[in-house]
């Protein structure tokens, strides 16, 4: 009998254990915060649970504290967890903590390109710019508030279309709030029925959803090993470059009309600086086009995400929904469209929108910081280069901020005078150097957009939803509300 696969077996298992034991006592000679054990090349993928990375995290969190390591292959993630340590790491350290980390599912695509994902004088230059344009354009003043103002009519019009059938108001409210962003990147808005916006939102409503599959985080943690597994996550490059096709064309047609003296849009601004800084490779055409898929992007997918799930949340709870008209008609009265300037005198509004953005929390992973340098944390060190996950659903859900993280509870942000009450722990923007450079316009988006529908209309559903159904659902790396039908009443005033 032939017993030689009994040799190569025995062989094997001494290189695995040898492989191993090696492994884990350079692991255990870092000063990294403390972990999980990793495996050799997975390192602590086959401990999370498939489609459930956040609630492994924060699982881990019970057992290793605030301040963690996992392994995503070779590659150690320093995991914070919690208000005090995201704010001690984001805000007062935050040079140290202020890189952009690695993000597998993009990095193939966007090569560093861009303000979102840039690194250095390229994305301080980037930031830098973006912020001047986006301020010159409006972001926080009267001429981006009237722009939102006119948008929020279109949107009620279309609402009264569709004479009160029960529908889906994802495509309605991505379309409305995408227009925002697309009158400043682009220097129109678009009608609800023009073919090339359905095309263009159908794009990045793909792309996001391979994004989001659990190919597509498998991707993210282990790329190496699923650059060679087929599956939804190869097509992702694909739809993002579709993406940038559009905005090559919109570029191109820019720069055949372009007047220097009197610039429509966010390109042309970046077509001016080009010219000006012709020697500045932050100005580059693959920063350009990359910036202008990030503004596109994050301007469209999470404001109308958040809206989403405010619709769902005030159907199913519909006295706060009633309180909600109850103030709108006191402040704004029948006729009159709300202003940025009412948000103060609409405590309970201001409440409820903190909070729809608290429960939801678009992204709970926030995007992944980088170390700038060799740091010392609390007693460990961690190396230059390192990536960051600061857990922003930590925050969220901290006991220590919020009474019933875990409920939808406006009374967060309320006082015992029924005021407005700012807390410290509300980051949906994330914190810090790397916070949402679009922020301003987000805000004014939710609040105007928000108000002006409950104050045309009352919402409803012949669904009875529950408080599980209310609950973000985590796919990839972003919560997205259940999908759900609802229609819109006009409201007899």
């Amino acid at each position: 009998m032939d017993f030689a696969w009994l040799g190569s077996l025995f062989l094997a298992l001494i290189i695995s254990s040898l492989i191993y034991s090696t492994w884990n006592i350079m692991y255990g000679r870092r000063n990294l915060p403390p972990g999980p054990t990793p495996f050799p090349i997975v390192g602590n993928i086959l401990q999370i649970k498939r489609g459930k990375l956040v609630k492994s995290l924060m699982k881990y969190r019970e057992k290793y504290g605030s301040l963690y390591t996992i392994y995503f292959g070779h590659n150690p993630i320093i995991v914070l967890c919690g208000y005090e340590t995201v704010k001690e790491a984001l805000i007062d350290r935050a040079e140290e903590f202020g890189g952009r980390g690695r993000l597998p599912t993009l990095d193939s695509f966007v090569k560093g390109f861009g303000v979102v994902f840039g690194n250095g004088k390229r994305w301080m230059d980037l930031r830098r710019f973006s912020l001047t344009t986006l301020r010159n354009f409006g972001m926080g003043k009267k001429t981006i508030e009237e722009r939102i103002q006119e948008e929020a009519s279109f949107l009620v019009a279309e609402i009264r279309s569709q004479t009160e059938k029960s529908i889906d108001p994802s495509t309605l409210l991505m379309q409305c709030v995408s227009n925002i962003i697309c009158s400043i990147v682009f220097g129109n808005r678009f009608e609800y029925d023009d073919e090339s916006f359905q095309k263009l939102l159908t794009m990045l409503h793909v792309a996001t959803k391979d994004m989001s599959s659990t190919w597509g985080q498998l991707q993210g943690m282990l790329p190496v090993v699923m650059n060679y597994v087929p599956g939804p996550h190869k097509r992702i490059n694909a739809h993002l470059s579709r993406l940038s096709n559009f905005i090559l064309e919109r570029i191109k047609m820019n720069q055949e009309t372009l007047d220097p003296n009197s610039p429509r849009d966010y390109i042309d601004c970046f077509l001016i600086k080009q010219q000006q800084e012709k020697d500045n490779p932050s100005f580059n055409m693959s920063n350009m086009t990359m910036t202008l898929l990030n503004l596109f992007v994050a301007g469209t997918d999470t404001v109308s995400t958040t809206l989403r799930h405010g619709c769902l949340i005030v159907l199913k709870y519909p006295e706060i929904q009633a309180k909600l008209r109850e103030e709108i008609d006191c402040v704004l009265g029948e006729n009159r469209s709300p202003t940025i300037e009412d948000r103060s005198k609409m405590p309970y509004m201001n409440a409820v929108l903190h909070e729809i953005q608290r429960f939801c929390d678009i992204l709970p992973m926030n995007l992944p910081h980088l170390a700038t340098k060799d740091i010392n944390f609390r007693g460990y060190t961690i190396p230059k280069g390192t990536d960051i996950y600061p857990l922003l659903c930590s925050v969220h859900q901290d006991t220590k901020q919020f009474a019933t993280p875990n409920k939808f509870n406006p009374n967060h942000f309320l006082d015992n005078n029924g005021c407005f009450k700012k807390n410290d722990a509300f980051m949906p923007f994330s914190a810090g150097k790397r916070m949402c450079l679009g922020e301003g316009l987000a805000r004014m988006e939710l609040f105007i957009f928000f108000t002006t529908i409950l104050q045309n209309f009352k919402l409803t559903s012949q669904t009875q939803f529950t408080e599980k159904d209310i609950m973000p659902k985590m796919t990839g790396f972003g919560n997205v509300p259940i999908s759900y039908r609802m229609s819109f009443i006009p409201r007899v005033l």
